[in-house]
């Protein structure tokens, strides 16, 4: 398993039915690299899993993308400022900016 996939497991492990719901949105997350893929944070479910690694492109509310996993995982795990990686072209975003914006309630504090 790649650093990436560990990371969204534990993303998964850590949601609830109560921080999905209080979320209530579809977040589609691109990362490239040799070790990227598409991942789909679907909290509109009344259950998990919500998030899952898909093959396709789908339709969301925000769209998170990213050169690669490295970057991704400091973005996910708060060693990297997200409006920052934004600024300096590591992160890009499409999408409903209100939205966007519930992703930090998305991410736990610390995922150990």
């Amino acid at each position: 398993m790649t650093e990436l996939e560990k990371f969204f497991t534990k993303l998964n492990d850590n949601l609830d039915a109560e921080k999905a719901s209080n979320i209530n949105a579809t977040f589609c997350f691109k990362i490239g690299g040799d070790d990227g893929g598409t991942w789909v944070a679907d909290l509109t479910k009344s259950e998990g899993p919500w998030v899952t690694k898909v093959d396709v492109d789908v339709e969301s509310d925000c769209v998170f993308i990213t050169k690669n996993a490295k970057d991704w995982i400091k973005i996910g795990t708060g060693k990297m400022n997200g409006m920052v990686a934004m600024v300096r072209g590591k992160l890009k975003f499409e999408g409903d900016d209100k939205v966007g914006m519930k992703i930090m309630a998305f991410f736990p504090k610390k995922l150990d």
